[in-house]
C-alpha cells in the first residue's frame, strides 16, 4: 500500500476546509461516499452552474481583446471568426448538450465525432442531426430492418436519446457529394488509402494522401502518440503503432522500402535533414483535421544498424481539459487550487507541485492550470522543454540546455526580471532548479511545477533530495513556507459504458479485496468486457480519467513551523498535521468503483501497489 493509504487511520479529525469550498458539498459528498451511492442530480447540476459560469467569465475576459485581434486579422486577409478565436485562448464555450448523461439533440458533426465510423460510414448514409429524439438520416440505398435497428441501438448506446430513425430523400450527385466531404471520419479510408499507395509505391500523390489518412485515423482512435520503426533487416517488420489510452496497438504493417518514404515524407514536413538517420532530432509540423488545428511534434532517432525511429505526439488543443473537467470529481481540489490561481492582492506566491510518473497527464493539468489564470491581467510566463501547446495571452520560452543562460534555472532568474505574476516550470530536475525556483516563490510569484515522484508525500523527499546538502535547513524551511498544494497524478482506464457488465460485488471481488475498498457485498459494480463493443474498439475501455493524490496546506505563514518540523524530522507526520487535507488514492478508486467507472479488481491491484 502506499504512505498515504498506511496512515490514514492515524490521521486527526477532518481538517478545516479553505476559504472558498463549500462545507454543505463536501459534507454531501462524504455521506454519498460512505453509502456508495453515485452522485446526485443535486451535484450534477451545482457542478454544471459552476462550470457554465467559469465559462461564461473566461469568454466575457478575452472578448475585447479578441474583437480588436479579429479586426487586424480581417486586413490581413485571415478569416477567424470571434468563436474560434475564443476557443484558441482557451475560453471554451460550455455546452449542455456536452454535459447532460444522455443526449436527445445533436448536429451531425457530434453525431459523427461520437458514434462508430464502422457503424454508419458501411451503409452510406448522412447523419444530418438529432432533434428531440428523433435521429434524421439521409442514405444513398434503402436501409433493412436489421440495419435501422443496429443503427439505433448504436446510437443509445453511445449515450444519445434516439426513439426513431428517419430517412430523408436527397438528390443523389448531392448526397455523393456530402458523403465524399465527410470520408476524412472514415477509419476504413487509412487501409484503402494504403493498398493503392502500397500497389503504386512511386506514387507521390498517393503517399501524401496515406500520410494525411494516417494522421487522421489516429486522431479519429483517440491515439496521443504514434510510433514508426523503419529497418531493412528482414527479420525486423516496419510498423506503424498507436499509443490509444496508454497502450502501444500495432495498426499498420509495411515493407522497409515504403516506410523509407514515409519516413522521408514525415521528417521533410517537421523540417529536419531526411538524409541523417544517425543523430537524434526533433522537429514539428501542422495540419488541419475537422476544422482544428493539429501540431505534430516529431522526434527522430537511430534505429539498430541502418533504421530509424519516429515518434510522433499528436498536439490537439480541443483535448485539452477545463479546469472543471479534470477535477470534476475532486469539486474541493479544483476549487482550492482556482483561489491560489486568481490572488485577491499581488504578491501573495506560493508553490503547487504536480507529481507522477511518465504519461500520467502531468502537462495536462499543467496547462488547464493556465487557462485557469486571467491572461488578460496577469502575466504568465511559461519555461518548457519543449513547448507543447502554443497558449494566447502568454509568454513562453524554449529550454536550450548546453546553450549560455539556456537552462531550466537561467531562466528562471531571467524570468524575474520581466514582471511576471505566475512562473510554470515545466520540470524541476536538479538543485540548481529547484533552489531558483524557491526563491521566485519567495519572491512573491507563484510558481507552478512539475516533479517525477510516486506519491505526494514522496514529492517532499524528491525535492529534498535535489537540495544542495549546505543549504538543505535554509531550503526545506522556505519549502515549508512557500509550498501550497502537491498532487500526485495517475491515470487510470475507464470503463466502456455501453458493454461493462453488471453484477453484485461479491459476485466479482472475494471477501478480502470488498474490505480493502469499504463496500458491501450486495454493491453494484461494473466490471470489464474484455469482448468489448463497436463503441471501443472491441476493447472494453474508452479512455482514462485522472486518479489524484493530493496533499493542500491551508496553513497560514505563522503556522508552518510544525510542517518545517515534521520534514526535519518525519516526512509522514505531515499528514497528522491540522489545517492539511489530504486525498489519498483509496479514496479516489472507491469513488470511481461505485460510479461504476473502474474495473474493482483493477483498482484493488492499484491499492496493493
Amino acid at each position: 500500500m502506499s504512505e498515504n493509504d498506511a496512515h490514514e487511520e492515524n490521521k486527526k479529525a477532518p481538517p478545516p476546509l479553505p476559504e472558498g469550498v463549500d462545507g454543505d458539498r463536501r459534507e454531501r459528498v462524504e455521506r454519498r461516499k460512505a453509502s456508495g451511492q453515485p452522485p446526485d442530480g443535486v451535484e450534477r447540476r451545482q457542478w454544471q452552474d459552476r462550470r457554465k459560469l467559469r465559462a461564461r467569465e473566461g469568454r466575457e475576459r478575452y472578448l475585447d481583446m479578441v474583437q480588436k485581434e479579429r479586426v487586424m486579422l480581417v486586413d490581413q486577409g485571415v478569416s477567424r471568426s470571434t468563436e474560434q478565436l475564443l476557443d484558441m485562448a482557451g475560453a471554451a464555450a460550455f455546452s449542455e448538450q456536452e454535459e447532460e448523461g444522455v443526449r436527445d439533440r445533436a448536429t451531425g458533426d457530434l453525431l459523427r465525432s461520437i458514434l462508430p465510423v464502422q457503424s454508419w460510414q458501411p451503409l452510406s448514409i448522412h447523419l444530418i442531426g438529432l432533434t428531440q429524439g428523433v435521429l434524421r438520416i439521409a442514405p444513398l440505398h434503402e436501409l433493412n430492418e436489421r440495419q435501422m435497428k443496429s443503427l439505433l441501438s448504436t446510437a443509445q448506446r453511445s449515450g444519445f436519446q434516439v426513439e426513431k430513425i428517419e430517412a430523408e430523400v436527397w438528390d443523389r450527385a448531392e448526397l455523393l457529394e456530402t458523403l465524399r466531404k465527410v470520408q476524412d471520419l472514415s477509419a476504413d479510408r487509412c487501409e484503402k488509402t494504403l493498398a493503392q499507395w502500397l500497389n503504386d509505391i512511386d506514387n507521390g500523390l498517393l503517399l501524401n494522401q496515406f500520410q494525411r489518412d494516417m494522421l487522421a485515423e489516429a486522431l479519429q482512435m483517440r491515439a496521443s502518440d504514434i510510433h514508426l520503426l523503419q529497418d531493412n533487416n528482414p527479420d525486423t517488420p516496419n510498423w506503424i503503432k498507436y499509443r490509444i489510452d496508454g497502450d502501444l496497438v500495432p495498426q499498420h504493417l509495411l515493407p522497409p522500402e515504403a516506410m523509407a518514404r514515409l519516413t522521408t515524407l514525415l521528417k521533410r514536413d517537421a523540417g529536419l535533414n531526411f538524409g541523417d538517420k544517425t543523430t537524434p532530432k526533433d522537429g514539428r509540423f501542422g495540419f488541419t483535421w475537422q476544422g482544428r488545428n493539429i501540431d505534430v511534434r516529431v522526434a527522430a532517432g537511430p534505429q539498430a544498424q541502418e533504421g530509424e525511429k519516429l515518434t510522433l505526439r499528436l498536439l490537439d488543443r480541443a483535448s485539452l481539459k477545463g479546469f472543471d473537467d479534470l477535477f470534476r470529481r475532486h469539486a474541493d481540489v479544483g476549487d482550492y487550487l482556482a483561489k491560489l490561481l486568481s490572488p485577491e492582492i499581488k504578491g501573495g506566491g506560493g508553490l503547487i507541485l504536480l507529481s507522477g510518473p511518465t504519461g500520467s497527464g502531468k502537462t495536462t493539468t499543467l496547462y488547464a492550470c493556465v487557462q485557469q489564470i486571467d491572461r488578460r491581467r496577469k502575466h504568465v510566463l511559461t519555461i518548457e522543454d519543449p513547448i507543447e501547446y502554443e497558449l494566447r495571452y502568454a509568454t513562453q520560452w524554449q529550454v536550450r540546455p548546453g546553450m549560455p543562460g539556456g537552462s531550466f534555472a537561467d531562466l528562471i532568474r531571467a524570468a524575474m526580471r520581466h514582471d511576471p505574476d505566475y512562473i510554470i516550470i515545466g520540470e524541476m530536475r536538479d538543485s540548481d532548479t529547484v533552489e531558483t525556483a524557491l526563491r521566485a516563490a519567495e519572491s512573491g510569484h507563484t510558481v507552478i511545477s512539475t516533479i517525477h515522484a510516486d506519491t505526494a508525500l514522496q514529492t517532499f523527499e524528491r525535492l529534498r533530495s535535489l537540495m544542495p546538502p549546505e543549504r538543505e535547513r535554509s531550503s526545506t524551511y522556505t519549502l515549508a513556507q512557500q509550498v501550497k498544494a502537491i498532487m500526485n497524478q495517475r491515470l487510470v482506464r475507464v470503463l466502456c459504458q455501453g458493454c461493462a457488465h453488471h453484477s453484485a460485488a461479491a459476485e466479482a471481488l472475494n471477501e478480502h479485496e470488498i474490505h480493502m475498498l469499504g463496500i458491501t457485498p450486495d454493491t453494484t459494480v461494473r466490471t470489464h468486457n474484455a469482448s468489448g463493443c463497436d463503441l471501443c474498439s472491441r476493447t472494453g475501455i474508452s479512455g482514462r480519467t485522472l486518479l489524484l493524490d493530493a496533499i493542500l496546506l491551508t496553513l497560514g505563514p505563522g503556522q508552518r513551523n510544525d510542517i518545517y518540523e515534521a520534514l526535519m524530522r518525519n516526512i509522514n507526520d505531515i499528514i497528522k498535521e491540522n489545517g492539511i487535507i489530504v486525498h489519498t488514492r483509496r479514496e479516489g478508486l472507491i469513488d470511481l468503483v461505485t460510479g461504476g467507472h473502474v474495473d474493482p479488481k483493477l483498482a484493488v491491484s492499484y491499492m496493493e501497489e
